[in-house]
């Protein structure tokens, strides 16, 4: 039974994708003028910008200032779908986009301008918006990137029933391959979501006019057709809010509305980690109040992007107590702190892709011979570590330092990772399977590998899957000096690595956490990893992280070495490691980290 708390979290997750549907359906019929003969030359679908209402109300609440300012607008595609694929070579490359423009059976690339698009997170400066007051005085201009995987909808009914884009647009900093678009007859909300920074706006009447930068009308033949929108900023307090402890659940609802990855090009905090999936999982570093149900400005955007609320970011240990100190006696959650408080797995807190359902295990365990068919299989492969800080013990183990890190293994296909786990009536360990399947998706074979064995602790509270990935803090030889205790996961597709590889799932399952790894009492469990996603555990606890503490300064190694006994069946067993260089410095208690660039990709 679902808490007052997570009602009002529901309630406000479902109803502003709804309305935000609706609403590009109205305005379908409202759609601006084709091009003129300059712009209609320019190969490629007809895109129009859209505004979904005259008007929109947008909150600002006192604990935390700021306006998110999505103003409803969205870049409709019409006469074939506004598609992108966007790849690097290797971490020693830039990062390469092309527009795919298909007519009937035949389909040409467009190469985007060089440098143009730096990241997989969207087109960079793609929107313009000027926001002017009731004088007529300019108060905010402003440009946001634009994610084609945005939250959208149909505006035409006969448009495809579902777009066959994924649904968000990915942040990881060691991401290699990802694909954009708005299918054909639909529309993306051009709102840059949680990754554009609020504005600070007073309450009081406005008219935001928003348009498409020149060299993106210029590129894709986009006609000048600005929106206007009249803004209404309402003050509003966390404080009485749905009265008595309804300010509590507000504040919850406000953190799984906006806790998001953080790391969006051009728009992260400097307090904001790196991306992330599991965790203690990190509490967000900045939470968001609720948005107005009917705005569509709340949880419509995956990963920033999607009609759930995407993940929190990863939180390294000392930012944790930071949060909970900073908060401590201050609100409804006591000394745990409202910023504290929303650490751990739950519906729709992994990538933010969506809340998927988890995959169904077999009815029975495997019998017969076990076998390995000579059919497609995953393959493991693990990327450099990020999220590198350092930080104590806390209270558990003072006087001790820790180096936190993120760090992911993804299946680079071309078959998808399936392990089932089975307990027998009693024991507390369950037997795990992996599955082999033909190119129909038949199951032809299976293999014993391994135990699942389930988490009490909070924050995770799931079975996992034990030797799935090991971390080791190697010298400057490359010989072992410190290894993570953590070795046991749940799967599950937590980042869109690489969704231009064969047989890439744009729209995996096993994406929430909450389904995907089972219960306490649970008496089977099937975990995947799907083709092109990888799944991103963050060592921050200590026991998790590398105890640094006698550890001379110097150069040093993370190892990110998935499959470690080789458990698994797997086409390449040579590509599962994966290293980062580090620098340690300071003093006891004080040590510091320096994170040199990975060639191209320069995060921490």
């Amino acid at each position: 039974m679902m808490t007052r708390s997570q009602q009002s979290r529901t309630s406000r997750l479902t109803r502003p994708s709804v309305a935000i549907a609706a609403a590009v359906a109205v305005t379908a019929g409202v759609v601006a003028a084709a091009p003129d003969a300059k712009t209609a030359a320019v190969a490629g679908p007809k895109l129009s910008l859209i505004a979904a209402s005259k008007s929109v109300t947008l909150d600002s609440w006192k604990e935390e200032p700021g306006v998110y300012l999505d103003l409803g607008t969205y870049l409709t595609s019409e006469k074939g779908a506004f598609e992108f694929k966007v790849t690097r070579k290797s971490y020693k490359d830039p990062v390469v986009a092309s527009q795919i423009i298909r007519n009937g059976k035949k389909t040409t690339t467009k190469a985007l301008p060089a440098g143009l698009v730096k990241d997989f997170s969207g087109l960079p400066g793609f929107m313009e918006v000027n926001v002017v007051d009731a004088a007529g005085k300019s108060v905010l201009k402003k440009t946001e990137s634009f994610c084609p995987n945005n939250a959208s909808g149909r505006v035409r009914p006969d448009a495809p029933a579902q777009s066959r884009y994924p649904q968000s647009c990915p942040v990881n900093p060691f991401t290699l391959g990802s694909v954009w678009g708005v299918e054909n007859g639909w529309a993306a909300n051009t709102y840059a979501g949680y990754y554009s920074a609020p504005v600070q706006l007073a309450a009081g009447t406005y008219t935001a006019k928003i348009s498409v930068t020149k060299k993106y009308r210029d590129l894709f033949g986009i006609a000048n057709k600005p929106q206007s929108v009249k803004l209404t900023v309402r003050e509003r307090s966390w404080e009485g809010e749905e009265g008595g402890s309804g300010g509590a659940a507000a504040k919850v609802a406000s953190s799984s509305l906006h806790a998001g990855h953080a790391g969006h090009a051009g728009h992260q905090a400097a307090a904001d980690p790196a991306p992330s999936g599991h965790a203690g999982h990190g509490a967000p570093a900045r939470t968001d109040a609720p948005a107005a149900a009917t705005t569509g400005a709340g949880a419509t955007f995956n990963v920033g992007h999607g009609p759930y609320p995407p993940a929190p970011p990863a939180l390294p240990w000392a930012l944790k107590k930071q949060a909970a100190e900073k908060q401590a006696g201050k609100d409804a959650f006591g000394a745990q702190g409202f910023s504290a408080a929303r650490v751990g797995d739950r519906a729709g807190q992994t990538d933010g892709s969506r809340q998927a359902p988890g995959a169904q295990p077999n009815a029975k365990r495997p019998t017969g011979k076990a076998t390995v068919p000579n059919v497609p299989k995953p393959d493991l492969r693990s990327l450099p570590a990020y999220g590198i800080t350092v930080s104590d013990g806390y209270e558990d183990v003072p006087g001790k330092d820790y180096l936190a890190f993120s760090a992911n293994v993804w299946n680079a296909g071309p078959a998808k990772l399936v392990v089932d786990g089975f307990r027998s009536p009693g024991k507390e360990l369950m037997d795990a399977y992996q599955y082999f399947y033909d190119a129909k998706g038949k199951q032809v074979g299976y293999t014993p590998t391994g135990t699942m064995e389930w988490d009490p602790r909070p924050g995770h509270e799931h079975w996992h899957f034990t030797d799935f990935a090991s971390y080791r803090l190697l010298k400057a030889d490359k010989k072992e000096t410190v290894r993570s205790g953590k070795e046991a996961f749940c799967l599950a597709n937590t980042d869109a690595v690489d969704y231009t590889v064969k047989n890439a799932n744009w729209h995996p399952s096993n994406t929430d956490l909450s389904t995907a790894c089972g219960q306490e009492n649970s008496i089977s469990v099937r975990e995947v990893l799907d083709v092109g996603s990888g799944d991103t555990y963050t060592q921050d606890l200590p026991g998790q992280s590398f105890d640094i503490t006698n550890l001379p300064n110097g150069t040093y190694y993370i190892q990110v070495l998935a499959n470690p006994e080789n458990r698994l069946k797997e086409t390449n067993h040579k590509n599962n490691s994966a290293l980062r260089k580090v620098v340690l410095g300071g003093k006891k208690g004080a040590r510091t980290v320096k994170v040199p660039a990975h060639h191209l990709v320069n995060a921490n």
